[in-house]
């Protein structure tokens, strides 16, 4: 029970990046490399506000996931708008590019060191159950993680940009012809794309509160395969190849100890096993060429 709990909150936070790589990737066709990096910025963004300006821990987090959303739109803007004209490659190697520049943004400006990301109390608990003892942050994390997804559902199923933003991933010219502002439906996507960054970095940081600037490479790749396993551009996929990521993560080794080695293996194992029977992901759907 215990590991279970644990894995759960652990594929909920892979999952929920992997939603932000499905967002992006479901309205602008693009694999955002550096959303992995965006995660660590906002990490950063909570310890600073909350330790160097002394905001209280919850106003930290929404001020770190604000700064980190009109990142992501500022990543938009510079990185990503200017190329949308051109070939999709263009694009993808500006987000490798990105994702080198904000780590070595990171290691210049915040150092290289590992920092402590501040825990609250009410974190710090722990829940008994038998013989079982549950970290509170993992039921925390399972809580407020439900809660974010009927929020982005919410947004995407009942909001005019929600609505815009589904347009827009079916065809760019109808949009426009709708009266849609693509620019601005694009920058809302990657905003809120950056804002789960920012909320999954939270419990992520909870769960192992040391920061440092490579930490968005672990839960980065992690979620692509996630994103890939579930159907990229599906949010159903991205949450559920989340949770099985985060149940092999956690449950393989503790099961299993002895095979506990070859966790790594058998996760891409997974990726290529889905890639080989279903190109498309679990609940990706097939798009046909345009004539």
């Amino acid at each position: 029970m215990q590991h279970l709990v644990n894995a759960i909150s652990l594929g909920f936070v892979f999952g929920l990046v992997a939603v932000g790589y499905a967002l992006v990737y479901g309205v602008v066709k693009l694999v955002n490399f550096a959303h992995g990096d965006v995660f660590m910025m906002g990490a950063y963004m909570m310890f600073y506000a909350s330790v160097l300006f002394g905001f209280p821990w919850l106003a930290a987090v929404i001020f770190g996931i604000a700064l980190t959303a009109l990142l992501g739109v500022g990543i938009e803007k510079v990185a990503y708008r200017p190329l949308r004209k051109y070939p999709r490659i263009n694009s993808l190697v500006s987000s490798i590019g990105m994702s080198f520049l904000l780590q070595n943004f990171a290691v210049v400006v915040f150092g290289g060191i590992q920092r402590s990301f501040p825990v609250p109390e009410m974190m710090k608990k722990t829940i008994i159950l038998g013989e079982v003892r549950i970290q509170s942050v993992s039921i925390y994390t399972i809580i407020f993680s439900i809660l974010v997804v009927l929020l982005l559902t919410f947004i995407l199923q009942k909001t005019r940009i929600g609505l815009a933003m589904r347009i827009l991933s079916t065809d760019f010219e109808t949009a426009r012809l709708m009266g849609i502002n693509v620019d601005r439906t694009i920058s809302f996507t990657f905003a809120l794309g950056s804002a789960l960054a920012a909320v999954s970095a939270v419990f992520y940081a909870l769960r192992y509160p040391q920061i440092f600037p490579f930490m968005g490479q672990y839960p980065g790749s992690r979620a692509f395969i996630a994103a890939v396993v579930g159907g990229i551009g599906s949010i159903k996929g991205a949450l559920v190849g989340g949770f099985l990521l985060g149940m092999l993560t956690v449950l393989l080794p503790a099961a299993f100890p002895e095979y506990s080695g070859y966790r790594e293996a058998l996760i891409f194992a997974l990726l290529v096993i889905v890639l080989v029977f279903k190109p498309n992901g679990l609940f990706g759907q097939e798009v046909g060429e345009k004539a």
